[in-house]
């Protein structure tokens, strides 16, 4: 294999495991420096990303010698999951301002990983690298080991071979955490939603509803009662009935959650949030309703599955309050609007 200044690794590493090790160890045994890309920075704790950047950082450098830390650069990247091109960007403009600060802008450079499956298609969308693949490490995935890590039951010992050491003793501290018992909660739920479908002869696609409801510099936004996401920020919405339109079931979701009523034709436009991997419980295929209300904020009423219902200044919004993609559904809607 060819040598370069400086290879690139992208992943979630949730958690770091013995095949990402690998890969790890792989690059550097074919680049003087490494830049290991953390995604989903700053998103809410879910069963899905249960670790922060700081947290994950922390493991793999517990992982790696002194000499492999010393020729590795991290950087957080954010998702931005509905905009590849401004998901591109950012990784561009973030390796160019470390090869800067390491003063190697001119180092030849090359994206470093394995295609696993479809999802891995973001592996060319860097024509302007080199791309140098490597093999899968024993076919090792994260999932099943953040499912295992998860289910476990109270008191149960645990001891997973696929960690580094160092991040299975990171994890059995994290396991006396809050976090870890609602994170564990959550699993379960997602586990058993999945398993009562596992009889149906083809996968299942669920049709859901959301609404988008700005006013006064302000956006209608729910706390989850229920998992999966309990305890986060969510637009009011629900699933689809069978006897329902889109329309009807959207105004039903928003008065059963908030108690608002509005008049359908102040219906601004409705978008389709499609990603395939947007929900843990599987498809979830949502259609946020735009609205946009003149005036002083309405009451209302958290009610059914919303602890909560409030209206939230749009100039404090955080990505990591918000359930799944639901942040970038608000933010992708108001820029629609400009």
């Amino acid at each position: 294999m060819p040598h370069y200044d400086t290879l690139i690794y992208i992943g979630r590493f949730q958690p770091f495991h013995r095949g990402h090790l690998h890969m790890v160890q792989g690059a550097l045994a074919h680049a003087d420096h490494l830049i290991i890309l953390c995604g989903s920075a700053d998103v809410a704790r879910s069963s899905r990303n249960p670790w922060t950047v700081a947290e994950r950082e922390a493991m793999i450098r517990a992982a790696l010698t002194p000499e492999e830390n010393a020729r590795i650069t991290l950087r957080p990247i954010h998702d931005d999951p509905y905009h590849d091109e401004r998901w591109v960007a950012q990784i561009q403009r973030t390796v160019a301002e470390v090869l800067a600060a390491r003063g190697t802008a001119d180092a030849s450079v090359a994206l470093y990983g394995y295609e696993k499956d479809a999802s891995s298609y973001y592996l060319r969308l860097f024509p302007q690298w080199d791309y140098l693949g490597a093999p899968r490490y024993r076919d090792l995935s994260a999932t099943p080991l953040r499912e295992r890590y998860f289910l476990l039951k109270d008191g149960e010992d645990w001891r997973e071979d696929e960690l580094p050491p160092a991040v299975e003793a990171a994890l059995r501290t994290f396991r006396t955490t809050p976090d870890y018992r609602r994170l564990a909660e959550e699993t379960r739920y997602v586990c058993d939603y999945k398993a009562s479908w596992a009889a149906s002869p083809y996968p299942p696609i669920f049709v859901t509803v959301d609404n988008l409801i700005t006013c006064d510099g302000h956006v209608l936004l729910v706390e989850r009662g229920g998992q999966p996401g309990c305890g986060l920020l969510a637009l009011p919405g629900g699933f689809l009935n069978p006897e329902e339109t889109l329309l009807t079931a959207s105004l039903r979701e928003l008065h059963e959650e908030t108690g608002l009523r509005l008049d359908p034709a102040e219906l601004i436009s409705v978008r389709t949030a499609d990603r395939p991997d947007r929900s843990a419980i599987g498809r979830v295929i949502t259609h946020v309703h735009r609205y946009h209300l003149d005036g002083t904020l309405p009451p209302v009423q958290a009610a059914d599955d919303a602890a909560k219902a409030y209206w939230h200044p749009l100039n404090d919004l955080h990505r990591d309050r918000f359930h799944e993609d639901h942040y970038h559904l608000i933010r992708d809607g108001l820029a629609e609007d400009r």
